[in-house]
């Protein structure tokens, strides 16, 4: 018959918002141990596998101090029928740092109530001789006295049947009957029990007992403080939320690493919380900061093809994004094809239309190079040096925006956004500025075909100071750079040609150039190197940190308006490094807001 062979769950420790499979390895009536479902719909030798999810709601939580178990119950909210979670407090300190917050919910709530001191004690009674509105439970301060105390059995009525566990005598209400659950508010602080049993499908009667298994108390989604957005010329504008927007004539960039959830291992990042680091975490809290940054063109690296297809793109879709994607090849890579990662950028339809798409896979570069300068002797060792799955993703984009206010109002706005990720060992520093000089060229050609801004984004691989950065920041590379060293194959030589003609500048060294004093501009200016101009760190983990992504930008086209401001490493060392269960990636977001300068040439560019 089937059974049960082992239950276990991902991470202990469920997180609202956050979906929850546990792992069920099940034996076949056929002896054959899998861990396929076997549901109603389709029995094994007519047997099926029924599920269940439980709760221990019955224990009242502190609504400030999650983790607590309360004491103490604000009848007016009770009365006022504000959500009963939100009443309950774990000590009278608690409560009373509360109180004029309860205040504000009960005048919102119930224009009944008067604001004399006389109602207030009577809704709220008093906690020894304090005089605060506050309802005790007994001195023990049990749950369970809580639970029976008068006129705390007012909330509402469960949405599921209790049930009592026979050997213990607890109550547990069922919330959910699938393999599948997502804590809500109302798990914070509880316990989930999930049930699974083997049940006869033609008598519809378990088979055995359930084999179960609980998790830790259910805690809310960590919420880090929103980054802002700071105008170049250091006045703070606002908190980025999903109601903001930008000026007319601008618009915003974001470029930011998420980690593939094939990087992210315990192995790799052991100081982070497994559940932090599990994906079904952390693509919600990713999804909630990129959301959050409303911004109208998004370039993504290190994201998973079934990531793309099962996350990204249907709910970028439901805020108005249109999505491109680029995998790496595969000639190098021996995981699992579903897993390989890509580069995936977003724009938002309202804002701009795609026109055209190029796709640069530098692994056919390498082998053309080879083909064109490397003996046929020592080709094969050429490629297994140049070869690493590396691609980028450029998309032509018309803004629909208009250039109003420009030289030519009734001319088409064209953008050009690349968007890479440079994933090359540190000692191959021959191979990594080869990656780069080859995009640079190829953007060069879509340059001379039309007269169009342009922004390199992405995660490269390289510090500031490093031959890839001076190339893409200053348009040549010193002949006399120590990088330039190590070339065996001679694919850097001459140095001379190591040059492009995009009037390419970090859009974060606008930071360095702020003007004035304050408090933020001292803030941003702390946070930023002043012998190269770039950020302290975009990359922040353990054994590393510094910065390898950027925005890269044609200052003779664009002009930076705000950057999204930078963290502050000490802020992120409580949590060791990144990831962390505010950050959900080992690399920081980056975010510009750009405007478009009057042009004079024409624009010239097939759809």
């Amino acid at each position: 018959m089937l059974s049960v062979v082992r239950v276990h769950l991902p991470s202990e420790i469920p997180i609202v918002g956050c979906e929850i499979t546990p792992y069920v390895l099940l034996r076949l009536p056929t002896g054959v141990v899998s861990t396929d479902d076997v549901s109603e719909a389709a029995p094994a030798d007519g047997y099926f596998m029924r599920y269940r999810i439980q709760s221990d709601r019955k224990v009242a939580i502190c609504s400030v101090h999650p983790m607590e178990q309360a004491t103490i119950q604000c009848l007016g909210c009770v009365k006022s029928k504000i959500p009963v979670a939100k009443s309950y407090h774990c000590s009278a300190k608690c409560f009373s740092d509360a109180w004029q917050h309860h205040r504000v919910l009960h005048e919102r709530a119930s224009s009944a109530l008067n604001e004399n001191g006389a109602e207030e004690e009577e809704l709220f009674g008093r906690f020894g001789s304090t005089g605060s509105g506050v309802l005790s439970t007994t001195g023990s301060g049990s749950m369970s006295n809580l639970g029976q105390s008068p006129g705390l059995n007012n909330g509402p009525v469960p949405l599921y049947p209790s049930g009592t566990d026979k050997n213990s005598g607890e109550t547990w209400y069922e919330v959910g009957r699938t393999r599948t659950y997502t804590p809500t508010a109302d798990d914070i602080g509880h316990v989930l029990r999930f049930e699974c049993v083997s049940v006869d499908a033609e008598k519809k009667v378990p088979v055995g007992p359930p084999t179960s298994i609980m998790t830790s108390r259910v805690i809310p989604a960590p919420t880090p403080t929103p980054r802002r957005l700071i105008q170049v010329n250091g006045d703070v504008l606002s908190h980025l939320d999903l109601d903001s927007q930008t000026s007319f004539g601008t618009f915003s960039v974001l470029s930011y690493n998420i980690l593939a959830d094939a990087y992210a291992t315990s192995d790799a990042y052991s100081y982070c919380p497994t559940w932090a680091l599990s994906w079904t975490y952390r693509r919600q809290n990713l999804m909630r900061e990129i959301i959050g940054y409303h911004a109208d063109i998004i370039c993504l690296q290190e994201v998973q093809l079934n990531h793309f297809e099962d996350f990204f793109s249907p709910e970028l879709d439901k805020h108005g994004y249109q999505a491109l994607y680029k995998k790496r090849t595969t000639e190098v890579y021996t995981g699992a094809p579903h897993a390989i990662d890509g580069c995936a950028t977003f724009f938002r339809r309202d804002k701009f239309s795609h026109v055209k798409k190029y796709e640069v896979e530098f692994n056919k570069a390498a082998q053309s190079l080879t083909d064109a300068i490397i003996p046929s002797t020592q080709r094969r060792v050429a490629l297994s040096r140049l070869i690493k799955d590396n691609v980028a993703l450029i998309a032509v984009l018309e803004a629909k925006f208009g250039n109003h206010g420009t030289d030519n109002p009734g001319k088409r706005q064209l953008l050009c956004v690349a968007n890479t990720h440079v994933n090359v060992h540190q000692d191959l520093k021959d191979v990594k500025l080869w990656e780069v000089q080859t995009l640079l060229k190829g953007l060069e050609k879509i340059a001379v075909s039309a007269d169009i801004p342009m922004l390199v984004c992405g995660d490269f691989n390289s510090v500031p100071g490093s031959s890839p950065h001076g190339l893409l920041a200053m348009g040549k590379v010193d002949q006399l750079h120590p990088d330039l060293a190590i070339d065996p194959l001679g694919i850097l030589r001459p140095a001379s040609k190591l040059t492009h003609q995009l009037p390419l500048v970090s859009a974060y060294s606008s930071f360095a150039r702020m003007v004035g004093v304050g408090y933020d501009l001292e803030h941003q200016r702390r946070r930023m190197d002043p012998a190269t101009n770039e950020p302290l760190f975009t990359n922040c983990t353990r054994d590393f940190t510094g910065t390898v992504d950027y925005i890269f930008y044609t200052a003779d086209s664009l002009s930076v308006e705000s950057l999204l401001e930078l963290l502050d490493e000490e802020s992120l060392r409580k949590d060791t490094a990144l990831p962390s269960p505010e950050w959900s990636s080992d690399h920081i977001a980056l975010l510009a807001e750009f405007r478009c300068k009057p042009r004079i040439r024409r624009s010239r560019i097939d759809g």
